[in-house]
């Protein structure tokens, strides 16, 4: 048997001990929990490389479950309740480590479906619950879908040009009538001592001049083509 020795602790923080080991139907000693309590933050600080560094999170891994350092484990059979709890990695059932599995067989003398049977507390929580239903919200979480990342800088997308109209087709400009050349001598025989002038039509210019070479020029001195593109 190992000595033992009294350490100082204040009413406040023994009435909570005594109050949550009472709560949790608990049969621990309470000079064991304090011995407990201790051990837990000793390798609490053993854990940090500095004094303010934090301490990697402790806990038992149960399939897809984590009980983190702290969990309880409640097993009802016949109207008695049994307990467990999860101390740094392990699961510990009357001072010796165990699995969940196996605490529900060793408090029922049978075989049990352990996520059926035990309820769980994790430290924070006020109420217990079925381990089955803590499993089956972890496989409903890792279902969902993961929202995609936003973007840090969206690309701009360019809006759409409106397409231009096409250049209007060039108008078509009227030919700049070519003045009518009036012959110098259109006038009709004398007749009386009048001169009579003759329509456009009739009128004739019979003096020769430039390109009076050929035949059909001979009506008029020049062509329209001519005067066009000279």
């Amino acid at each position: 048997m190992s000595a033992t020795t009294s350490v100082n602790l204040s009413p406040h923080t023994l009435l909570a001990l005594l109050e949550y080991l009472r709560d949790t139907g608990a049969t621990t000693d309470p000079a064991e929990a304090v011995d407990i309590a201790v051990r837990h933050w000793l390798a609490a600080m053993k854990q940090g490389t500095g004094d303010n560094a934090p301490a990697a999170p402790r806990g038992y891994q149960w399939k897809s479950l984590f009980l983190p350092d702290g969990t309880w484990l409640r097993m009802a059979y016949r109207g008695d309740h049994e307990y467990a709890h999860v101390e740094g990695d392990r699961l510990m059932y009357k001072g010796r480590p165990s699995t969940p599995n196996k605490f529900a067989c060793d408090h029922t003398d049978t075989v049990r479906n352990a996520w059926r049977d035990i309820s769980i507390r994790i430290p924070g929580e006020k109420n217990w619950k079925m381990a089955y239903q803590h499993r089956k919200e972890l496989e409903l979480a890792a279902r969902q879908p993961t929202p995609p990342a936003q973007e840090s800088a969206r690309e701009q997308v360019p809006l759409a040009t409106p397409a231009l109209a096409p250049p209007p087709w060039p108008s078509q400009t009227t030919p700049t009538p070519m003045p009518a050349v009036q012959p110098p001598h259109a006038t009709a025989p004398r007749t009386g001592g009048s001169v009579i002038p003759l329509p456009p039509m009739m009128q004739r210019d019979v003096e020769p001049g430039p390109r009076w070479t050929e035949p059909e020029r001979r009506k008029f001195r020049y062509r329209l083509e001519d005067v066009a593109f000279d």
